[in-house]
This record gives C-alpha cells, structure tokens and sequence, in this order.
C-alpha cells in the first residue's frame, strides 16, 4: 500500500512539474500592449499560479476558477481581496507570502483582475 502512495506521489508532483515547464511564458509571449506591472503579474502567474490556474481555470477544483463570475461570487473582485487570497491562500491554495514580494503579490493580482475582466484571452 505504500508503494502504491508513494508511486501517486510521484506521479502527481512530475505532473505538477512538467504542467509547470509546459507553461513557462517567454517575454515575447507576453502581448505588446501589456503595461510594465501587468507584465510582472503575467511573469508571476505563469511561474507560479499557471499550473493550476491555467487560462484563468483550475484544475483541482473545477468551481474555484479565476473567472469574473467566480471571482465575483467568491468576493475577490478587487486587487487586494485576490492580494490577500494570494498572500495568505485558502483550502487547497497554497499561500504565497514566503515566496513572493508584496509587489509581486499586487502585480499578479492585478493580472488575474485584467485577464478576468478580458475573459482570459488566449494570446
């Protein structure tokens, strides 16, 4: 049995990891237009939140997506409620204060408040 666990383990953090390099952004991933802090947040996301996060959905947890609706619904419809669920995480979201600058922090929240209002444009 405890080869077993240690086998899901396994799988589950190479997945975790390959997810993780399949979605790194490059600078010229990134559309033109973005403004400078948003591109932080976009760098941020993509290193950190893209894994299950990806295009604005989740793959843990289908009915806690970064979607306008949602983020609405939930109460993180502005920069500092998603700053402070970011810092702090929540149920199986991870806290990010220990590895993240408050500017960073800010950055991708305000990242994740754009892409939301924008329907998460695919670019």
């Amino acid at each position: 049995m405890k080869a077993m666990m240690r086998l899901v383990l396994a799988w589950v953090v190479g997945l975790f990891l390959w997810l993780s390099a399949v979605n790194a952004v490059q600078a010229e991933d990134l559309p033109a237009d973005l403004p400078v802090g948003l591109q932080t947040g976009a760098h941020v996301f993509e290193a950190h939140c893209a894994g299950c996060h990806i295009h604005g959905g989740n793959i843990v947890r289908r009915g806690k997506n970064l979607k306008q609706k949602t983020l609405e619904r939930h109460g993180y419809d502005t920069v500092d409620a998603i700053a402070q669920l970011v810092t702090y995480g929540k149920g199986n979201m991870s806290a990010y204060a220990d590895r993240l600058t408050q500017e960073e922090i800010e950055a991708v929240a305000a990242y994740v408040l754009d892409q939301a209002a924008s329907n998460w444009p695919k670019s």
